[in-house]
């Protein structure tokens, strides 16, 4: 699982998603994208999926950048614990995605490839996400 390898805080606050994410926003790296069209939450574990499936999908073949990163940290308490006695303990990472963001991009494929493949990543995230590519203007 991605995370990072040393944080100043071991806990965050949880914060808020308004907005749109104007860093990010274009592709940078490959020729096709996967641009997420709301805010939320993608954990770790979810990144790791959908770079597994469309890695998988393409059978080594063209190059698949990921362009987001989980540096939140999220707690949770046990369970059936009672209230108070403080904060729970570091339980998962997840990173803050608004609409916009390029999460994945891809080059060396055929466009067909890239979108069957995107696809299989997109059924892997919470998030509803569009399938981009360098040539398209918003």
């Amino acid at each position: 699982m991605m995370m990072p390898k040393k944080v100043k805080y071991r806990k965050q606050q949880r914060g808020r998603m308004a907005g749109k994410a104007w860093r990010g926003s274009s592709i940078a790296f490959g020729d096709y994208g996967l641009k997420v069209m709301s805010c939320g939450w993608i954990t770790d574990r979810q990144i790791e999926a959908a770079r597994v499936a469309m890695t998988r999908f393409i059978k080594r073949g063209g190059k698949v950048w990921i362009r987001l990163f989980p540096d939140k940290p999220i707690t949770k308490k046990p369970a059936e614990t009672r209230m108070g006695k403080g904060k729970g303990a570091p339980e998962q990472w997840v990173a803050v995605v608004r609409p916009g963001k390029v999460l994945f991009e891809m080059e060396g494929v055929p466009q067909e490839t890239a979108l069957a493949a995107m696809r299989l990543a997109a059924h892997k995230l919470p998030l509803k996400t569009k399938f981009v590519s360098r040539g398209q203007v918003e």
